[in-house]
């Protein structure tokens, strides 16, 4: 073989070699994703549901995906900008309460209607499956990880609620539209903020009371606020909240696919049951909190309960007609979640 022969056979060989180390670090390139929430790092959500997830895909990915997690809004924006942060990839991913963007999900709002699920965990495997089958276009702007609800929604004031008449003309904070227009047919003021407020309004006297699950009580100290607490007879809470942990579009595609493949897994109908399951625990953990304070939880009975439900029904009638003006089957949205719902019950 000639000088040149050679030289031409080790220079090809040696581009190979470097081709070759060039495909094994783009193999084990790591790729860092941003997480953005609205909540500080203790609570339930950040605590016991995102910071585990993501360090359960950086696990399985072999550590080729870093998340990092950014708490209480720390990027910027407001709570009801999470969604179009992840959409227009602002971030990589969100967690945030849609009833925050009113008339943007609209057939997801269905499992907000008043005493409409109890466990989170159940209500939350319910909401996938009926998300995935009923409503996946409101999410086709983002890779959908999960979506989610909390527990049992229940009213936390500075003066007791005994019964309906004394809701009457209390201010409070309801999380969404359709929470809203339950507290006006209650006979309460209704004040929408996202959650992060209540600390600051319940302190400035903005708001009488507040409406979240027990789980959220902790993080924004509304058992020291607030002495007292009202709970329903029945496994079905007042209502609950709906929640999405989405990813923009482009990150996921940009990865290669044994990572995708790594995302994939940690998204769907188990991911949405594990949220589920945190705020379960955290509703127990908020309780626990009241009850050691010595604050009052007033437990209506059946009696009183069906009252309510009687005078908050005319909220789900008034949900079916407004998305009849939209084209949607309201009734048969209502019906198919309650089946979702049953279905899951322990």
């Amino acid at each position: 073989m000639s000088i040149f022969h050679r030289r031409r056979t080790l220079l090809a060989l040696s581009a190979a070699a470097l081709a070759g180390l060039a495909g094994q670090a783009t193999a084990q390139q790591v790729v860092t994703l941003r997480l953005h929430q609205m909540l500080p790092p203790q609570a339930t959500i950040p605590a016991r549901a995102l910071t585990p997830w993501a360090q359960k895909v950086e696990a399985e990915s072999g550590g080729r995906i870093k998340v990092q997690l950014f708490h209480a809004m720390q990027l910027g924006g407001a709570p009801p900008q999470l969604f179009d942060q992840a959409r227009d990839g602002v971030v990589d991913f969100t967690w945030t309460v849609l009833g925050y963007t009113p008339g943007r999900f609209n057939k997801s709002e269905v499992f907000e209607l008043p005493f409409m699920s109890g466990s989170a965990e159940e209500s939350s495997r319910a909401f996938q499956e009926y998300v995935e089958k009923y409503a996946a276009d409101e999410f086709k702007d983002v890779k959908l990880i999960a979506v989610h609800t909390h527990g049992p929604g229940l009213f936390h004031t500075k003066t007791p609620v005994t019964g309906l008449e004394s809701l009457r003309g209390m201010k409070i904070r309801g999380g969404s539209r359709v929470i809203n227009n339950m507290l006006t047919k209650l006979g309460a003021t209704p004040v929408g903020m996202p959650v992060p407020a209540v600390t600051e309004a319940l302190s400035k006297g903005v708001i009488d009371g507040t409406t979240i699950p027990w789980e959220v009580t902790p993080a924004l100290k509304v058992s020291e606020l607030v002495k007292n607490h009202t709970t329903f007879a029945g496994k079905q809470g007042l209502y609950t909240q709906t929640f999405a942990f989405s990813m923009n579009k482009g990150a996921y595609d940009k990865l290669p696919a044994d990572l995708k493949k790594v995302i994939d897994a940690n998204s769907g109908v188990e991911t949405a049951a594990m949220f589920g399951r945190a705020m379960d625990e955290g509703d127990k953990a908020g309780r626990a909190i009241a009850e050691k304070a010595g604050n009052n939880i007033v437990a209506l009975d059946a009696a009183e309960t069906q009252r309510w439900r009687r005078t908050a029904a005319t909220v789900e009638t008034d949900w079916i007609n407004e998305m009849k003006g939209k084209n949607i089957d309201g009734a048969k949205l209502v019906s198919e979640a309650r089946a979702l719902i049953a279905k899951y019950a322990r």
